[in-house]
């Protein structure tokens, strides 16, 4: 039993994770209708920032904090988001307001590139490391219940923590602001939107700017377990069974889809992995996902859409 709990446990922060990144697809999708593939290169690019600039700041400005340099990291790295979103508004979706879907998918995947290269461009492409102080060491909890206790990586919990109080506060923002309920707005018409005076280009900023801050947590948090490495923008593919089960217009839905994926892949490859010689935690999500995609392609929360001619 002891041993079950820990990996349920390890699914579920890891679900967190996954439903941080995922978080980033469904913001963009709300707001433009349009499933944004430059997710992982945003990742990557302020994954990148925070630990150049983590790096670069203590020696231009002469202190030795390392708590300060990643606050200040954090920032410039925040604003340097800001305005990626302010010149990918200005510069790329202005122009293709009320274009098809597809036109603006295919925006989505030039700005991939263009990130990817500009990231390393500015700053390099070697493997950074983003420390910001969480704990390595693993916590022992539940001595006196289980036998042995419960192991629990102290990283994983905290990033768990600070994905689940992002989350929250993502959810809260959509549902209880009046911005929130305007990105609700031009998701669903953005025409419609545009003629009861909803701003559609402000909107647009501030919703790259929001997913630009949730890459920026998630290019962290990652950072952190991984290395800042050109890899990290691989993360977002790993959100894409998240978003297919938990629905692209749904926040709760990244939630609950992120949590079932990550159970999922720790159990599978625990219990049905010697079954199968292992490697089962790698395709585990996408096959899920393609069961929903057959059967419910819409996922567990999103909206069934339906035309009619």
């Amino acid at each position: 039993m002891g041993f079950f709990l820990e990996t349920l446990l390890g699914g579920l922060m890891t679900g967190m994770l996954y439903a941080l990144v995922a978080l980033g697809f469904v913001l963009i999708f709300k707001a433009s209708g349009v499933f944004n593939f430059a997710q992982g290169a945003m990742v990557l690019f302020a994954a990148l920032a925070m630990a150049r600039f983590a790096e670069w700041l203590p020696k231009w400005l002469g202190f030795e904090s390392k708590i300060l340099a990643n606050i200040l990291a954090f920032a410039v790295a925040a604003v340097i988001m800001f305005v990626v979103a302010w010149v990918i508004e200005r510069l790329v979706l202005r122009h293709l307001v009320n274009q098809e879907g597809a036109t603006l998918l295919m925006a989505t995947l030039g700005i991939t590139y263009f990130l990817d290269g500009l990231g390393q461009t500015l700053f390099g492409s070697a493997i950074y490391r983003i420390d910001i102080g969480m704990p390595k060491e693993p916590l022992m909890a539940f001595q006196d219940t289980f036998p042995g206790g419960l192991l629990i990586n102290k990283e994983d919990l905290i990033a768990a923590a600070i994905a689940a109080a992002l989350v929250a506060g993502l959810a809260l923002f959509f549902q209880k602001t009046t911005t929130g309920r305007a990105l609700r707005a031009v998701a669903d018409d953005h025409q419609a939107a545009q003629s009861i005076g909803i701003p559609l280009n402000r909107i647009w900023v501030i919703v790259w700017c929001v997913a630009g801050i949730v890459a920026l947590v998630a290019g962290m948090i990652w950072g952190s377990k991984l290395g800042v490495q050109f890899s990290l923008a691989t993360v977002a593919l790993r959100a894409l069974p998240v978003v297919i089960l938990g629905g692209l217009t749904s926040v709760p839905g990244a939630i609950i889809g992120g949590l079932i994926i990550g159970v999922g892949e720790k159990l599978s490859e625990v219990y049905l992995g010697p079954m199968v010689g292992g490697g089962i935690e790698i395709w585990f999500a996408y096959v899920l996902a393609l069961v929903f995609l057959l059967f419910r392609p819409q996922g567990l929360f999103g909206e069934k859409i339906i035309d009619r001619v």
